[in-house]
């Protein structure tokens, strides 16, 4: 499974952002997709999860009420729309994708990296 995550930019406090991660194939659909992120000298965290049929999400605390995940099964896309952002989620971002019946995530995109700054 190949993830192509974009939309990644330099974005003022305050501001939006909405990340994509495409993944082109067949599987789409049975896969549980989810974004991470890792900030400079941090470990990698996670942000945000949605099920393979888009009825189930989580948000982490960090960002709940600010971001939104979602998923376009016709498109093979997933995207988290962030607003309201704060110098404290400049990232990499990373999108993440597992089979349902798995427990970790084991397919990765290279990453989209968001700044924002204050």
């Amino acid at each position: 499974v190949q993830l192509q995550a974009s939309g990644g930019g330099l974005v003022q406090a305050g501001g939006s952002l909405r990340l994509s991660c495409a993944a082109p194939g067949r599987t789409f659909t049975s896969l549980d997709m989810a974004w991470f992120r890792q900030a400079p000298g941090k470990e990698r965290e996670f942000v945000a999860s949605i099920s393979w049929s888009g009825g189930s999400t989580y948000h982490a605390d960090s960002v709940k009420g600010r971001f939104a995940i979602s998923r376009d099964n016709a498109k093979n896309t997933m995207y988290l729309q962030m607003n309201s952002l704060k110098p404290e989620d400049t990232a990499v971002y990373y999108c993440a994708a597992k089979v349902a019946s798995q427990i970790s995530y084991n397919y990765w995109g290279r990453g989209t990296e968001v700044t924002v700054s204050s």
